[in-house]
């Protein structure tokens, strides 16, 4: 098979089986913003926009410019600018995949460093909506009080240069004040990222910000500015070489930096925004009054069950979450824990099945084409995924030992050595002083609960001590499998 490097010249050249754009992509048109172009947004955001394009001519002038912000996305710009910002979408599912070209993006810059650039595209008046997906540790939270953090080093440089700034939240702030000192009507700011209310929390942060640095630009932007929220869900595994590779075999196509995920998707969207957005209704996505029910059904049954899997699979060896839920204790403990101790926390969901909800993420877990690491999902899941729901059931007087064991899991893998000694990359910002109280406590979790930024009050809760503590203990001193086995025997799962 001859091998094609994708861009637009090369679409008419692709094999049947790929499907490319029926639109032109040189006719796509800025009009969105979105900060941390990453392959999540590239597997969703961006995928329901192409597909918007597809259907209707008028959505060519909601194209994205991409933005990376961290030094590492440097090499995005590097890898989409030569393919005129196309990129593939693998998308599969046990049996098969789909492979599109999608042509959503307009652009890509690199921010990482200087954001003179960005700031100058954001000022178009054609730009309705920036976007985010930054993780949490983009948004520069105090980790105790999700308020922003006038300390953190990217916000104190921001209010040092503000009109240079660095971070997501600085940027959005330093545009909203370009916009109203230029006289320019406001935008919508949608965070895309897994925080629960987290439209709610980039206008604390974004207000905070600005109220430091003027409060009258806090007022502007608080009576101006929307920020809707969202619940995102779709499983986007980091690229591997070997898929990179497999695309070419298969289907001839060299891309840079190819993104592959499962073929569920689904995007909740509070329908506030102050200057026109897309028809992504017409492709599948939901506007809804109120998106807390989504959100927190999703936090609290698909990411805390992704980091309890993602925990105790680690340390049991196992590299995928397939591989994981291929362990039937570790599949039967993610169950046990949905239906006892996560689930329960949960209101009505209108239109949702929680049943059929359950069972569909541990089929999305399962599925063996979907290589997610572990590694990622403890990379990326903040722990307040499991915190809260411990938080809520001890406050209604609640059981947690399915939650304690997972939280065990997390304070033995962030000592940074696995069972056998060997080292974990325990990439976390508070990685150093994880592993230093890890090894102070040992087999206590006190000193590791103690942390107040990441547990607060109820990190020395004895009620949360106690199981935790037990659960610590047995992970040390006979293993995660055993561990396993014993609490699945005495919990009855």
């Amino acid at each position: 098979m001859d091998l094609i490097a994708l861009n637009r010249a090369a679409l008419t050249r692709l094999p049947q089986s790929v499907h490319v754009p029926q639109y032109d992509p040189a006719s796509v048109t800025p009009g969105i913003v979105h900060l941390g172009l990453g392959g999540f947004h590239r597997a969703h955001m961006a995928r329901y926009t192409h597909d918007l394009m597809q259907a209707h001519p008028d959505a060519l002038g909601w194209g994205i410019v991409g933005a990376g912000l961290l030094p590492a996305d440097r090499r995005m710009q590097e890898s989409l600018a030569p393919q005129d910002n196309l990129y593939t979408l693998v998308e599969r599912s046990f049996t098969e995949e789909t492979v599109s070209v999608v042509g959503s993006l307009a652009a890509v810059v690199f921010a990482g460093d200087g954001s003179a650039e960005l700031l100058d595209i954001i000022d178009r008046p054609e730009i309705r909506i920036v976007s985010l997906t930054v993780t949490e540790n983009g948004y520069c939270l105090n980790r105790a009080t999700k308020l922003l953090d006038p300390d953190h080093a990217l916000i104190r440089q921001d209010l040092a240069y503000p009109e240079r700034p660095s971070s997501a939240i600085g940027i959005i702030v330093e545009a909203c004040r370009r916009r109203r000192d230029a006289g320019q009507p406001s935008f919508t700011a949608l965070s895309c990222d897994n925080i629960q209310h987290n439209g709610r929390v980039l206008r604390d942060a974004t207000l905070a910000l600005a109220t430091l640095r003027d409060p009258a630009l806090a007022d502007w932007i608080g009576a101006n500015v929307s920020f809707p929220s969202t619940m995102v869900d779709r499983i986007t595994p980091v690229t591997a070489e070997a898929d990179v590779t497999a695309l070419a075999q298969r289907y001839g196509i060299v891309d840079r930096w190819p993104v592959f995920s499962e073929k569920f998707t689904q995007w909740v969207i509070e329908d506030r925004f102050v200057a026109g957005r897309p028809h992504w209704e017409d492709v599948g996505a939901q506007f809804v009054e109120d998106v807390a029910p989504y959100e927190f059904m999703k936090l609290r049954l698909l990411n805390a069950s992704h980091l309890a899997v993602s925990g105790m699979g680690r340390l049991a060896g196992y590299v995928t979450i397939d591989e994981a839920m291929a362990d039937p204790l570790i599949t039967r403990f993610m169950v046990a824990l949905m239906d006892r101790e996560t689930g329960p926390t949960l209101g009505a969901v209108p239109g949702i099945d929680l049943a059929e909800y359950k069972a569909t993420l541990i089929e999305r877990f399962a599925n063996p084409a979907i290589k997610d690491t572990v590694e990622r999902v403890n990379t990326d899941a903040p722990l307040n995924i499991l915190v809260d729901p411990i938080r809520d059931r001890l406050q209604a007087d609640a059981g947690i030992e399915l939650l304690a064991l997972a939280l065990a899991a997390w304070l033995r893998r962030v000592r940074g050595e696995d069972e056998q000694g060997q080292p974990i990359d325990v990439r976390h910002p508070l990685a150093a002083l994880l592993r230093e109280k890890a090894i102070e406590g040992g087999e206590n979790p006190a000193p590791l609960l103690g942390i107040t930024q990441l547990f607060g009050e109820t990190g020395t809760d004895p009620r949360l001590l106690a199981p935790v503590g037990n659960y610590l203990s047995a992970l040390y001193r006979t293993g995660s499998k055993a561990t396993l086995a014993a609490a699945a025997q005495t919990l009855c799962f």
